[in-house]
């Protein structure tokens, strides 16, 4: 990877510029020239480097419901479970991980409502039990991954950023606010037009102006709908080989308090407190690791042992 693109992606996960030519002022910071940079772009979303470009949304904000979910999947009918789940259209991620519970998705619905109906709808569909684990609190989901950082075992962990606090409730008229900027948040849910005056491209789109589609997206930043602007790396691509979710049954008298230390620890990409489903699952807090390796993972998943 060149020097362009590793700073790209290490410098511009947030805070990309709302102004009238934001590339050129990327550019600028970069030592480099508005061509290039959108060039780069191109290319590291065309490769898989990123997976995307844009504003990375905040879904509870807007109204709608973000969940965990698992499933017992037969190893000999798993590939078709698979091709069962990944084909509703409120699967966002779905992985395969090492345990009696060895499927975990994750949904997005446009209402609370719409949660439960569709883990009904899955367990229908595969004829499984489906367990939900909607977030109760959140302690930490603000990694940024570093180009390389994954790479070697021991080396940097990914780049902490403090999570900013959690904005007020929305009242009537925010929600109506929000539901006013609806447009621009679909026409932007795929990410940024990659031309000189993107916001102007979506303006036409929109048949707005770009000073109205600019303040459309500082008002979803300020009420963080929108967590940041800019680049969103596949941190497999990056280095980031392995990825472990651990999880842990903390007496409830204390799970804040130990969730927000292991949300602190300086490896830990997301941390959430989550319900049990007694007695198939008695853990109550999660935690993410990442790293070169399963062994660099297992000594983190140690670490927050410890």
């Amino acid at each position: 990877m060149n020097e362009l693109s590793r700073r790209l992606i290490d410098e511009w996960q947030g805070g990309f510029p709302l102004c009238e030519q934001p590339f050129a002022v990327v550019a600028g910071r970069l030592d480099s020239s508005e061509d290039a940079v959108l060039q780069a772009l191109r290319e590291l979303l065309a490769d898989g480097t990123l997976t995307r470009f844009g504003p990375l949304y905040q879904i509870e904000r807007l109204g709608g419901a973000f969940s965990l979910a698992a499933l017992q999947a037969p190893e000999a009918d798993f590939e078709r479970i698979t091709h069962i789940v990944n084909g509703f259209p409120e699967v966002a991620h779905n992985y395969r991980r090492n345990h009696v519970f060895n499927m975990w998705f994750v949904l997005a619905t446009e209402t609370p409502a719409g949660m439960n109906d569709t883990v009904e709808r899955i367990a229908a569909a595969t004829g499984l039990p489906v367990f939900n684990f909607p977030k109760e609190r959140e302690y930490f989901i603000e990694a940024r991954f570093a180009v390389g950082a994954g790479r070697v075992e021991g080396s940097a962990p990914p780049v902490k950023h403090p999570s900013p606090p959690a904005p007020l409730p929305l009242t009537g008229e925010g929600r109506v606010a929000m539901q006013a900027l609806k447009p621009l948040i679909l026409a932007t849910q795929a990410g940024l037009p990659l031309t000189p005056q993107p916001y102007h491209a979506l303006a036409a789109q929109l048949n707005s102006d770009a000073e109205t589609v600019m303040a459309g997206l500082q008002a979803l930043l300020d009420a963080g709908a929108i967590r940041r602007i800019g680049v969103v790396p596949n941190h497999y691509r990056i280095g980031y080989a392995a990825n472990g979710m651990t999880v842990w049954d903390v007496a409830d008298e204390v799970v804040d308090k130990l969730g927000e230390r292991v949300g602190a620890l300086e490896f830990v990409t997301h941390c959430y407190r989550r319900p049990r489903h007694l007695p198939d699952w008695p853990y109550n807090l999660f935690a993410m690791a990442h790293g070169a390796s399963r062994d660099e993972v297992a000594a983190k998943a140690d670490r927050i042992a410890e």
